[in-house]
């Protein structure tokens, strides 16, 4: 007679634990950060149209990383959620903690009680009136909840690329500044330096401005414009301190 195989409780939460971390570390990374004008959101993404960055309702955005198919179950669940209720109450009522929240719950429950964990992780983000009312929630794999107050990088090499972010964020930044320190801090992905250029990336913006809906993609010419924005302000001033250096005699 075979004897049952037994696994405590604790090994096998840190055994799916470690797996959701390897499946959601073999993607690439994303970043969401405010800058002066709302909270910008930028994926390495090579895909045109598997998106990793969304619009969950009027002020509201989904960032994620991670496996498609999973992620994309819970934006879609995210939708229906907040469109329903919207309608049966308040716009109004509609945001992002209790979002995010709902999101907890889902995730939690799938981590306790299944013997795979989802291999996601995700941001709701929500631009306020005010800079003091942005909120930036984390959702990890196991219903973990962080409120960010500035900026998270997730997915991937998420340490290193979090660093290079901390070392070149400025929430009063311009948009263009802010995508600058986004597209440096993804650079740093895989503990080399690369290039990363427009076509690889996914970028869209909740504008604190914009009328009704404030999620709006930023890609083709504009993209384009923003990050030669964004190089040209890095660059050294013409006529720096060098130019002032002369001979006396």
């Amino acid at each position: 007679m075979s004897m049952p195989f037994y696994v405590s409780p604790e090994q096998s939460m840190k055994d799916k634990a470690d797996y959701a971390r390897k499946g959601i570390a073999r993607g690439r990374s994303a970043v969401v950060l405010r800058y002066d004008g709302g909270i910008l959101l930028v994926a390495d993404n090579m895909s045109r149209t598997l998106h990793k960055i969304s619009e969950l309702y009027d002020r509201i955005a989904f960032a994620a990383v991670g496996r498609y198919n999973e992620f994309e179950n819970l934006r879609q669940a995210g939708v229906k959620f907040a469109d329903v209720r919207g309608y049966a109450y308040d716009r109004r009522d509609v945001n992002g903690r209790m979002l995010a929240n709902a999101y907890a719950q889902t995730l939690g429950a799938v981590f306790s009680e299944s013997s795979k964990p989802w291999e996601v992780e995700i941001v709701v983000a929500e631009v306020g009136e005010t800079a003091d009312s942005d909120q930036i929630y984390r959702v990890t794999f196991d219903g973990s909840v962080v409120d960010e107050r500035d900026f998270v990088a997730m997915g991937g090499s998420a340490d290193r690329v979090s660093t290079s972010l901390k070392e070149h964020f400025d929430k009063d930044a311009s948009l263009a500044g802010a995508l600058a320190a986004a597209m440096h801090a993804l650079a740093q992905e895989g503990g080399e330096q690369r290039d990363i250029e427009a076509s690889s990336l996914e970028v869209a913006v909740l504008e604190r401005e914009r009328e009704h809906r404030k999620f709006r993609r930023v890609q083709g010419d504009r993209l384009n414009r923003l990050i030669e924005e964004g190089k040209a302000a890095e660059e050294p001033a013409a006529g720096g301190d060098d130019a002032g250096d002369s001979d006396d005699s």
